[in-house]
Order: C-alpha cells, then structure tokens, then sequence
C-alpha cells in the first residue's frame, strides 16, 4: 500500500510543502534549542526601568475595581497609556476602612510576557501607579517564544500546529524511502545510529 504511486504522489506533495512551511520554524527551534541549552552564552543583563503613571480617581474606585468592566478600564489605561504589554494578573486588592472613609489601599498586579517582566503598584489614596519594567532582551524573548512561556493561546496552538507538521513531514520522508529498498536499509542503519547514540548520551548524563 505504501508503495502504491496515489500514496508516493500524496506522500511526495505533503513532505515539500510541509518542509517549505516548517522551514523558518525549525530554523526557528533549532537555534533556539541552543540559546535554551547555553543561556551563559547569550543572554545578558535585564533592563530595569521604573517610572510612575497618574491615574483618575475614578478609575480607582473600590465598586469600579472589583467589577469586571472596570478592571479591564484600568488595565486598558496602564496599557495605553503606561505601554504595558502583556498577559495581567488578576488584582490583588487590599483596603482598610475606618468611619466609612478609606485609610489605606493598594493595588498591586503584574504583565507578563515572553522577555518581559512588569509589576505594578497603585496607592489608592495617591492615584499614581508606580511602575517597574524589567526587559530580559531579545534572546530571552526568543527564548520564551520556544517554550511558549507567557505567549497566550495563538501561540500556545502555533506550536500545536508546528509539531503536527513535523510530524507529518518525518512520516511521508518515511513512506517516500519504503519503495527505494537499499536507500531504505541506509536510512535506518542511520536512525539505530542515531537513537542509539541519543539514548547513550542520555543514559550517561544520568
């Protein structure tokens, strides 16, 4: 069945458009693999930069936190205007009351992203969000990237979709060399080779 011209055809036309579609890609996660293996080598000092943000007081108020829609207007202002970016944590509200009147507040949350790191601080009785922003660099964004680190789920199924394509692009190479007998007995001599040798370095690193 494997040798039979429809399925060589099929087989043919997926493994050279699958290997042109997934040529960045493994480009992509092979080099990475490196800068993951070998972090000492790439990736240097974060960037730390803090800075503070006045916010409206009515964007601050205690019904107007703790309702969906007014988190999302408070988390669309430090975005727009602060220029976070970023996955945010849900807000972690503390307030102390006395007579009705507000004597102490905070608000704290965090955004998270591959490469990047900020935390956020409001004093409720100051309205001004203190803001630090740690930048880990462009390898470290790629870095996370790979391991689809604070990317959100587009990302999350990009790579989903990569391994599948792989997948598919190692198994029609494999029904491409079924027919070519003496290519077929190279290419498995050469894979025992190869995972032989994978499950030695692993067995040694043990």
């Amino acid at each position: 069945m494997l040798r039979s011209k429809p399925v060589q055809q099929w087989s043919r036309t997926l493994h050279i458009y699958v290997s042109m579609s997934l040529l960045l890609v493994v480009l992509f996660f092979a080099i990475t693999g490196v800068t993951l293996n070998r972090p000492e080598w790439f990736v240097g000092e974060p960037q730390r930069i803090e800075s503070e943000l006045p916010l409206s007081p009515a964007l601050l108020a205690p019904d107007a936190l703790r309702n969906p829609a007014g988190e999302q207007a408070l988390l669309d202002v430090l975005r727009q205007q602060g220029g976070l970016k970023g996955l945010a944590s849900p807000l972690q509200i503390y307030t102390e009351v006395e007579d009705g009147e507000l004597v102490e507040g905070e608000v704290t949350l965090d955004f998270k992203g591959p490469g990047y790191d900020a935390s956020v601080y409001i004093d409720l009785l100051e309205p001004v969000a203190e803001v630090s922003v740690t930048d880990y660099g462009t390898v470290a964004w790629l870095n996370d990237l790979h391991k689809g680190r604070n990317t959100g789920a587009a990302w999350h199924w990009f790579i989903d979709l990569s391994a599948v394509l792989m997948v598919l692009f190692v198994l029609t190479g494999v029904v491409l060399l079924v027919p070519k007998k003496r290519t077929l007995r190279t290419a498995m001599a050469w894979t025992l080779v190869g995972s032989g040798a994978t499950v030695s370095l692993y067995l040694m690193s043990l």
